[in-house]
């Protein structure tokens, strides 16, 4: 009985911590900003160390590569830059802080650091800043900001899914010998999707608060990010595209009266939830999946 009333009074002050604020609290938003600085000053100087370090810099430059990858990548970006931005969001609401707060500081946090990535890039010789990704990244926190100011709420969600291929394992320098690393790399397996909720738009009971429409795009038949690439190192491929028809489920929308589950939810609304699917490509033409992720 003990172990159980300490158990309790340390989940209800669990949920007292996840419980947003009703108003400022200085504590709260301090912890946010401080958090939030030291997370993402420790990522950028653990990429910095990772991945740029050991290649020649040379004078800040952009490059052109919007045709590349059937520009799965850029919609990375537009996906990135706006979830970063609604985590920034929502821990300043958490805080208490007031609506334009939330969107001038806390819905740019992915502009932000992802232009701070972007200038990396520009300084480094192998790559350089990309226009298109600065574009992708302006996409993602205003789909989120727009949304906010017209709405008060997120009616179309950007999400995720991922599925192993055939194509890492001809090329796995490039799209990743093992899963965590495919997951990032590996274009042919990455789905992105814009999630509608269909109660949103249509205000119809009949519709359940939860449920939401997706359309998705990806692509396959990629070893290298375009043609020209690929011929250079005597390669053939034949890259097409993929657009989705599916359901979906908007976690956010699920009634509970626990704060750590709406959490929970939170995070994992960005990942598209399995469902029947229609495809459609110039390969295949449609093509129904029973299940697809």
């Amino acid at each position: 009985m003990l172990l159980f009333s300490v158990f309790s009074q340390a989940q209800s002050n669990f949920e007292d911590f996840l419980n947003p604020s009703d108003s400022l609290n200085i504590a709260r938003q301090t912890g946010v900003y401080i958090g939030e600085s030291v997370a993402l000053g420790t990522t950028l100087v653990g990429l910095n160390q990772i991945w740029y370090k050991d290649y020649p810099q040379t004078n800040f430059h952009f490059i052109n590569d919007n045709k590349q990858w059937l520009q799965l990548d850029k919609i990375g970006h537009v996906y990135s830059s706006y979830h970063l931005g609604r985590v920034g969001a929502e821990l300043l609401s958490w805080s208490g802080a007031s609506k334009n707060e939330q969107l001038v500081y806390g819905a740019t946090l992915g502009f932000g650091f992802l232009t701070v990535v972007e200038t990396f890039d520009g300084f480094s010789q192998e790559w350089g800043a990309s226009s298109g990704d600065i574009i992708a990244n302006a996409t993602g926190t205003a789909l989120y900001v727009s949304q906010e100011l017209l709405w008060k709420e997120q009616r179309i969600i950007p999400k995720f899914s991922f599925h192993q291929t055939k194509f890492a394992s001809q090329r796995p320098e490039a799209l990743g010998a093992a899963l965590n690393e495919q997951i990032l790399k590996d274009y042919n397996g990455q789905t992105y999707w814009l999630s509608f909720n269909i109660h949103s738009f249509t205000k119809d009971s009949f519709f359940p608060k939860w449920l939401n429409l997706a359309f998705g795009y990806g692509g396959e038949g990629m070893l290298y990010g375009n043609d020209t690439e690929a011929i250079e190192n005597s390669v053939l491929q034949n890259p097409y595209r993929q657009f989705y028809l599916s359901f979906d489920v908007d976690l956010t929308k699920i009634q509970t009266k626990s704060h750590f589950l709406k959490t929970l939810f939170s995070v994992f609304n960005t990942i598209k939830v399995p469902a029947p699917t229609l495809q459609y490509d110039d390969f295949n033409g449609v093509k129904a999946h029973f299940v697809y992720f």
